[in-house]
């Protein structure tokens, strides 16, 4: 049996919410009460992150695994998946295995170019050895507004509105998960297995134009050709990872698209 850390809230339709390598369940916080009003929410820490026991061999592909045995073993099916950046690439790997009602993927990973890869795999590297370099110092870099923009700015369109103990949960996520290492290691390899079997599926494709990480110039305009089906939207001031820089847009994402409870008049489907 697969069992991994996660938060359970909310009434409705399941929607699993899947983190980015290096991050954990409390990343979705910024939205999740939003979300809980029409969905049973399930915010997952991946094997190796956060509170969940790490895996014996950590990729991308076996992360993907794991979650799927965890939602076979809690009866969680086909539910609505939401992910964010190597947490978005696991979810439309699963949609595309058929095991989703839907998939919103923000700045998810599968839409770079190798240079653009091996960008993300070094830049985040160097972040997690400057943290471990940092140490016992990094409260206090992080307290100040200057620490969190040259620290968070990959992750973060606007680091330095973060609050200092949500900037240094964060560091920490990277700093202190053992499966970071290899999971970033295993994006060389990783891919997009099956697009085609997307093209039926809701899709959305969530970017924030203040993406460094994953540039949003370049990735979110191949992954346009890559899914031309999908529901394509830019999130504008937000960066890799938005639910902090405007919860309120990344909540609509997910409530304008996925169906609601009957009775309720959001947008989506009834």
């Amino acid at each position: 049996m697969t069992t991994l850390n996660h938060h359970r809230v909310g009434r409705g339709e399941p929607l699993v919410l899947v983190h980015g390598v290096g991050s954990r369940w409390q990343v979705w916080e910024p939205i999740i009460d939003a979300l809980a009003e029409h969905f049973d929410v399930i915010a997952v820490d991946l094997p190796g992150f956060g509170e969940s026991a790490p895996l014996p061999r950590t990729t991308v592909d076996t992360l993907t695994d794991a979650l799927a045995d965890f939602l076979a073993d809690e009866g969680i099916d086909r539910p609505h998946l939401a992910g964010n950046s190597m947490g978005g690439g696991i979810a439309l790997n699963l949609g595309a295995r058929g095991l989703a009602r839907s998939v919103t993927a923000f700045s998810p990973i599968f839409f770079w170019d190798t240079p653009g890869r091996i960008w993300c795999q070094q830049s985040l590297g160097q972040s997690k050895r400057l943290g471990r370099i940092l140490g016992p110092t990094m409260p206090k870099v992080l307290g100040t507004a200057l620490g969190r923009t040259l620290f968070l700015g990959l992750v973060f369109g606007k680091p330095w509105a973060v609050g200092s103990g949500i900037a240094l949960d964060t560091a920490h996520g990277a700093v202190d998960s053992l499966g970071f290492s290899p999971a970033l290691d295993s994006f060389t390899d990783a891919g997009l297995h099956d697009p085609g079997a997307l093209a039926e599926l809701p899709v959305t494709i969530a970017w924030g134009n203040r993406d460094i990480l994953l540039t949003y110039a370049t990735q979110s305009r191949r992954a346009r050709k890559v899914l031309p089906r999908a529901r394509h939207i830019t999130l504008e001031g937000s960066g890799h990872t938005p639910f902090y820089d405007d919860p309120d847009a990344c909540a609509r994402v997910l409530l304008d698209l996925l169906p609601t409870q009957p009775g309720d008049h959001g947008g989506g489907r009834p």
